[in-house]
C-alpha cells in the first residue's frame, strides 16, 4: 500500500492508517457530540464496540476499498446514533420500543430476589456493588437499580426523592 519492502509496509500501514482512522472518529465525535460514547444507553454501548471493531479493521486493512469501507461503515453509525436518538427525543413510543427501562432490584434495605432472578444478577454481585458504594448496612439503601445500560445504581442515605426512581420499574413477576 505505502512501500515495496512488506515489513516496513505493514508497520507504517497499521500507524499510518490507524492515526488517520482516530481521527476521523474524533471528527465524529465534535461533529456529532459529546453523547456519541455516552453509554447512557444499550444502543450507545453496542455504538462503542461497533465503532472500535471498525477502527481495529480499518487499522488492518491491506486494501483501498476495504480502508474506505470501515471509514463510511464508522460515519454511517454515527449518523444512524444521531437517527436513533432524535427519534427517541421526539416519540416516547420509539423510546420505549428501542430503550431497556431500569429496573428496582433492592427497595429500604430488602432485596428483591424476584428481580435478581429475573435480571440475572447474582446476590454476590449485588453486594460487591453495595460495598463498592460504602454502603455498611442494608438498612442505609434506599434504592439499587439496574440501569438500563447494564451498570448498577445505588442510592442510600437517610431517604431517597421518589423523582430519581422515575421510570424504574419493580419487577414483579
Amino acid at each position: 500500500m505505502f512501500v515495496s519492502d512488506p515489513l516496513f509496509d505493514v508497520v507504517l500501514r497499521g500507524l499510518i492508517l490507524t492515526v488517520v482512522g482516530i481521527t476521523w472518529v474524533v471528527i465524529l465525535v465534535r461533529i456529532n457530540g459529546l453523547r456519541s460514547f455516552s453509554k447512557m444507553t444499550n444502543f450507545d454501548f453496542v455504538m462503542t464496540l461497533a465503532v472500535a471493531s471498525l477502527l481495529a479493521g480499518a487499522g488492518q486493512a491491506s486494501e483501498w476499498d476495504a480502508y474506505c469501507q470501515a471509514l463510511v461503515a464508522i460515519a454511517a453509525l454515527f449518523l444512524f446514533q444521531h437517527v436513533v436518538a432524535r427519534f427517541r427525543f421526539l416519540s416516547i413510543a420509539f423510546e420505549q420500543a428501542v430503550q431497556n427501562e431500569p429496573i428496582l432490584l433492592m427497595r429500604d434495605g430488602v432485596i428483591l430476589e424476584d428481580a435478581l432472578a429475573a435480571t440475572r444478577v447474582s446476590k454476590d454481585d449485588l453486594i460487591s456493588k453495595l460495598r463498592e458504594s460504602n454502603v455498611l448496612d442494608f438498612s442505609e439503601v434506599r434504592a439499587v437499580v439496574l440501569e438500563t445500560t447494564g451498570g448498577i445504581s445505588v442510592l442510600h442515605g437517610e431517604r431517597c426523592s421518589e423523582a430519581l426512581l422515575q421510570g424504574v420499574q419493580a419487577y414483579d413477576g
